[in-house]
């Protein structure tokens, strides 16, 4: 009896390793979709289609000139402690105006250039997605999908993109324009003339690790963003299959 349930347990468990297997392997979209109620192959397609349009919608509106600069939901600004920074030097310092303009405009130009960096992580992680991961995305509410997504790439993705973060920042001079800026700031708070105006310390003039963060922020906002706009909005569902796997949302 041992033996023949041994053998009844084997197929099944081959059978459920091929659907996670399959899962993996599924493209974005399937051909002949169906029109009664989705398989667990078609939310786990539909799940992945509506990240990699999230992904690629996102990324592509990020990459263009002002992607980050002229969006205030994400653009990147001087870091907290250098607000001061930023009074003391448009009050006291000559050209400190342009000075912290110049290295606004800058970190934010080097999130533009890097944030195509990402795709390749996230397709990754969209890759090894599984049925069990697809449902629980799909009924998980607004932002699951990209909750997901930062969980199994945040780690990674932080790595890789750190320095080509430090990469852009060189390459379009937001590290010379922070150093340009630091600088002078620094000369003047190291000076007797501090001691009489309040808070005005020495700063770090490395800039990668926070612009990093703060490029990713934004990227993850844009993800969910789009993510958002499908579970929320019916013409946002520009295939079928998205169509019919988030139109279950509908029905709760």
């Amino acid at each position: 009896m041992k033996k023949i349930g041994l053998f009844l347990l084997i197929p099944l468990g081959i059978g459920f390793l091929t659907a996670c297997a399959a899962l993996q392997n599924l493209p974005i979209s399937l051909p002949g979709v169906g029109t009664g109620e989705p398989t667990e192959l078609e939310i786990g397609s539909g799940l992945k289609e509506a990240l990699n349009v999230g992904i690629n919608q996102g990324v592509e509106q990020l990459i263009k000139s002002d992607g980050y600069f002229k969006n205030e939901l994400i653009k990147i600004l001087l870091p907290p402690e250098a607000q001061k920074v930023e009074s003391i030097m448009r009050r006291y310092v000559p050209g400190g105006d342009k000075l912290v303009d110049d290295a606004v405009l800058k970190m934010n130009r080097a999130a533009e250039d890097a944030a195509n960096e990402a795709k390749p992580i996230f397709v990754n992680a969209i890759t090894g997605m599984t049925i069990t991961d697809a449902k629980n995305i799909l009924f998980g509410g607004s932002g699951a999908a990209t909750g997901y997504l930062k969980d199994k790439t945040l780690s990674s993705l932080t790595q890789t993109y750190s320095p080509r973060i430090n990469n852009s920042l060189n390459k379009v001079g937001a590290s010379q324009a922070w150093k340009a800026l630091a600088d002078p700031y620094n000369k003047f708070a190291n000076s007797p003339a501090a001691a009489l105006v309040k808070d005005a310390k020495p700063i770090n003039p490395d800039l990668g690790a926070y612009v990093t963060q703060k490029a990713l922020d934004g990227l993850f906002f844009k993800v969910q963003e789009k993510e958002n706009d499908i579970r929320q909005n019916l013409n946002s569902r520009t295939s079928q299959l998205l169509q019919r796997v988030f139109g279950l949302l509908d029905k709760k």
